[in-house]
């Protein structure tokens, strides 16, 4: 009889999906967000107790019982309204069509919760260099683009890998679901363990009683549906890991050589002397540098120019375009942060191009979409310097292949294809990624 009921338990604790989707929207909850999430979940598990007892209670009261092609709110529908007619006509037949096709509907929409809170997870996980960083990337409409394609490309593939079988998919649905709350409590309960807090006995106890359960469904799950599509769960979400796994070893790789590049380069910068900042001269040539945040990589362009152009360019110009993306999308107060520090950084090289006796200036811009901003302010300095250059470093592995043209985006490119179609001059730098650095 336990069995019976664990059983009948775990494969009924998908109700539990709402609550976890308010967990995962938390930010986009109106503040104070906690106390918001708090209220939306006590709302949410009170209804679905109602409707799940409500239900519970009437098949008992209709005896309802199990037959071939039909759900059992199906039979009990058919069971309360079927045999209605009004002067011959069958509106129990329609009644039931229409509570049907509503069920329907509302499995609908609920489906494309993914949408929603499946680009914000990706985001947040492209932050910690887990899934490639363009997916943290929002559109012009402030939305993660490429979560969402991912989301839709990934749930074209399952669909076509499962045969659109609704068995296996909600054995898969019901395994990651838990999967995800089984990982959501044990981070909760390393964080009681870690944090000093008021009455933290009582919230670890929570967050515990809420892993074992999570786990003991998970456990059961995968055990009795392993033969009906378990087993093709546990292959996809495993090799999606293993995936993940690479991904951030690769990134912390290239973060690893960067570092190396940077004390390379800042010993560089402290060998020059200061200078004060010389006359601008509109007539000589300009060399204008994309740049981002100041270390080795800005720093090693800017010495490649010289080294390509000795003694050629005489004005500076730095462009550095902020991307307002799921890391810096919080409000209005993060985008003014972000403001903030790409000006200290550009700063910097001001001050690196004056030490070296040049005069420089800086142009910052948040924008959405780094390329549309390139492009207006691009067509800004060419009309300020009729001698400019446009300059992007660019990173080159030793070993170039699909994964790495996944895992790092091709702006330096892009940049360049469009200021090339405007007929503005623009040069590529290669900054070399040795293989062997570690």
């Amino acid at each position: 009889m336990a069995f019976i009921l664990l059983r009948a338990y775990s494969l009924g604790g998908g109700t539990y999906t709402g609550i976890e989707a308010v967990a995962n929207g938390l930010q986009i909850l109106r503040p104070p967000r906690v106390k918001t999430g708090k209220r939306t979940m006590f709302y949410m598990a009170a209804s679905l107790s109602f409707t799940a007892g409500g239900l519970l209670v009437c098949y008992l009261l209709t005896n309802v019982q199990h037959v071939a092609g039909k759900t059992l709110n199906a039979s009990l529908i058919e069971t309360l309204v079927g045999t209605w007619k009004i002067g011959g006509f069958p509106l129990g037949v329609w009644l039931l069509g229409l509570i049907l096709l509503s069920e329907g509907a509302i499995l609908f929409v609920a489906a494309q919760a993914g949408f929603i809170d499946g680009p914000r997870v990706l985001g947040n996980m492209a932050i910690d260099s887990w899934v490639p960083n363009r997916l943290m990337h929002l559109s012009e409409r402030l939305v993660v683009q490429n979560g969402i394609i991912f989301m839709g490309a990934a749930a074209i593939l399952i669909l076509v890998f499962t045969r659109g079988s609704v068995q296996v998919l909600v054995v898969m649905y019901s395994i990651n679901v838990f999967l995800d709350f089984s990982l959501a409590q044990l981070g909760m309960c390393l964080h009681w363990l870690k944090t000093p807090a008021p009455h933290r006995g009582k919230k670890l106890a929570i967050n515990l009683i809420g892993l074992l359960m999570s786990l003991s469904i998970l456990a059961v799950t995968v055990a009795i549906k392993f033969k009906e599509g378990g087993w093709i769960t546990l292959v996809i979400t495993l090799s999606f890991i293993v995936v993940c796994i690479l991904i951030r070893r690769h990134y912390n790789r290239v973060k690893g050589m960067m570092k190396r590049l940077d004390s390379v380069m800042t010993q560089v910068q402290q060998m020059t002397g200061k200078h004060a900042p010389p006359v601008r001269n509109d007539a000589a040539p300009t060399a204008v540098l994309f740049v981002r945040n100041f270390g080795g990589l800005g720093i090693h362009s800017f010495l490649n120019i010289h080294r390509i152009f000795p003694n050629y360019f005489k004005n500076f110009v730095f462009i550095s375009v902020g991307v307002v993306d799921w890391k810096n999308f919080k409000g209005a107060e993060e985008v003014k942060n972000l403001e903030s520090h790409i000006a200290v950084e550009l700063k910097k090289y001001v001050q690196l191009s004056n030490n070296f006796g040049f005069h420089a200036e800086s142009i910052l811009s948040v924008e959405t979409d780094t390329l549309a901003a390139v492009e207006e302010r691009c067509e800004e300095i060419q009309r300020k310097y009729n001698k400019a250059v446009f300059f992007v470093g660019k990173l080159i592995f030793e070993e170039e292949n699909l994964f790495t043209r996944l895992l790092h985006n091709q702006t330096a490119f892009s940049i360049q294809r469009i200021l090339q179609f405007k007929g503005i001059p623009s040069i590529v730098l290669p900054i070399r990624v040795i293989k062997t650095v570690k």
